[in-house]
């Protein structure tokens, strides 16, 4: 079974104390003047993005004027949030700020990533993952291997029974296709292994062509993150993930993930068919690497 570790109650727990401030009308500038906290503090405990201490919280019910009961109830929650999840053994080869995702991604019932540089992280073989890595510049082979290991671990969740696989759905550029990694042979497998991921159940493979057109309003790469109720309550929003060189962006307002969704079907309705998709692939092996 796949763990989900700290990710997904501290996200609560950070989206419970936002609640509890907006609700005492304490805005975050003078929440964090109060306790004596940076701005940027404040905004990574309510993203979810850091560990809170029992302390923080009682001192965040006490600013917001929280009743007892609220108080225990996110005491609790930010000792729960202390529990490691499995990525936690890969040390520094996971930013603070990916740990979140992995969380989230495996915590996930239906997964929609929109790609325009690479071959995303659950289809990625170990070669092409690894030549990936090597690009970042002063990594060592002991750190390319720790992180091929945690992508080779993350992608588990495909094909687990409990909790039920997520469903995903994988659009890429038709340019992914032809960025080559230095070992071509690495880049052939890897383009087989998509064709092959692409018959799985529950995994969805298309192609945005390169003749599909310019469009005014594409967004970079990003991923829609949907999750399963826990009975008739909603444990967490849907959210979109969108990741840069030096940190990450979780939107769940639900304009902005509309606004992610609204993007996401106007390029599914340009994208080529499943079955298209599979032959492109299969022409690109063979014009570029069966010679």
């Amino acid at each position: 079974m796949v763990e989900t570790g700290s990710s997904i109650p501290r996200r609560q727990l950070g989206r419970y104390l936002r609640q509890a401030r907006d609700e005492a009308g304490v805005t975050l500038e003078a929440a964090a003047q109060e306790l004596e906290w940076s701005r940027a503090k404040m905004y990574r405990i309510e993203g979810g993005q850091a560990p809170v201490r029992k302390h923080d919280v009682l001192a965040m019910c006490s600013v917001y004027g929280a009743s007892p009961e609220l108080t225990e109830a996110l005491v609790a929650l930010s000792l729960e949030s202390k529990s490691r999840g499995w990525w936690h053994a890969y040390g520094d080869v996971i930013p603070a700020w990916f740990e979140l995702f992995v969380g989230l991604e495996a915590a996930a019932s239906h997964l929609r990533q929109f790609e325009l540089a690479l071959i995303p992280g659950l289809l990625q073989t170990p070669e092409y993952a690894a030549a990936i890595f090597r690009t970042r510049k002063g990594i060592s082979e002991q750190e390319v291997e720790q992180a091929v290991a945690l992508r080779m671990e993350r992608k588990r969740l495909l094909t687990r029974a409990r909790p039920k696989a997520p469903n995903l759905e994988i659009m890429l550029d038709e340019a992914v296709l032809h960025r080559q990694v230095p070992d071509r042979e690495a880049m052939r497998a890897q383009l087989a292994h998509l064709v092959n991921n692409a018959r799985v159940t529950g995994v969805r493979v298309r192609v945005l062509p390169s003749n599909a057109g310019a469009f005014a309003s594409v967004a970079g790469s990003f991923v829609i993150m949907e999750f399963p109720p826990v009975g008739t309550r909603q444990t967490e929003p849907p959210t979109v993930y969108i990741e840069g060189l030096t940190g990450a962006l979780y939107l769940d307002k639900p304009a902005e993930v509309a606004t992610y969704a609204d993007q996401w079907e106007m390029l599914s309705e340009r994208a080529l068919s499943t079955r298209e998709s599979e032959d492109l692939i299969a022409m690109v092996i063979k014009e570029s690497y069966d010679e």
